[in-house]
């Protein structure tokens, strides 16, 4: 699971998508594109503004997570693609809600938040992560404004920090350490099926 600036250096189309004009209504809860995927990259794109090739990202099916602010044209350009999406709340992507719907409607047990700061905190402020896995990289940075791992936005009513245990540490190639903690948290477990990593 990545945001929409990361899906659009990487994966998706630098430009935008041509929409359909459509004047039929469009689902506006959860789209299935491929029920016989196993293994999918998904997207937080809260106003559909990610445009793609296909459906697939390196063989992994597309889910896009976004909110009630699309329009019923970028979700019709989804089905047309075959890309699976959840509306996923009005403004904001209530990510416990969604993260149900990601376990209920797809074969998904474990999703690897590959997040910036802001879907990091976000996750994190709402108990949301079991695990988190670290790589120090040895490394001196003195540039101001750095992005975090952990950004918890302003609309959010920021909630307490989350100790960590240390599960794992791991020496790698050129100096680089590994290291894995458990979260304290275990409402994830509860509220889903999912485990989040």
């Amino acid at each position: 699971m990545v945001g929409r600036v990361t899906m659009e250096k990487h994966f998706a189309e630098n430009k935008k998508p041509r929409l359909p004009k459509t004047k039929r209504p469009i689902r506006r809860d959860v789209f299935v594109g491929d029920t016989n995927a196993k293994s999918f990259a998904i997207a937080v794109d809260a106003k559909g503004k990610l445009r793609w090739k296909s459906n697939k990202i390196e063989g992994d099916h597309i889910i896009e997570l976004v909110t009630g602010q699309v329009s019923d044209a970028y979700l019709q350009y989804l089905q047309e693609k075959r890309i699976s999406y959840i509306v996923g709340g009005k403004k904001q992507i209530d990510f416990n809600a969604t993260l149900k719907k990601l376990s209920q409607f797809f074969p998904i047990k474990t999703i690897m938040l590959e997040g910036g700061g802001n879907i990091n905190g976000s996750l994190l402020n709402e108990g949301l992560i079991d695990e988190l896995s670290l790589l120090i990289v040895p490394v001196a940075d003195g540039t101001t404004q750095s992005p975090t791992t952990f950004d918890v936005s302003n609309q959010l009513r920021k909630k307490h920090a989350s100790p960590l245990h240390l599960l794992q540490v791991q020496k790698l190639e050129n100096d680089v350490l590994w290291l894995r903690y458990r979260m304290s948290s275990k409402k994830f477990q509860k509220a889903t099926q999912s485990k989040l990593l």
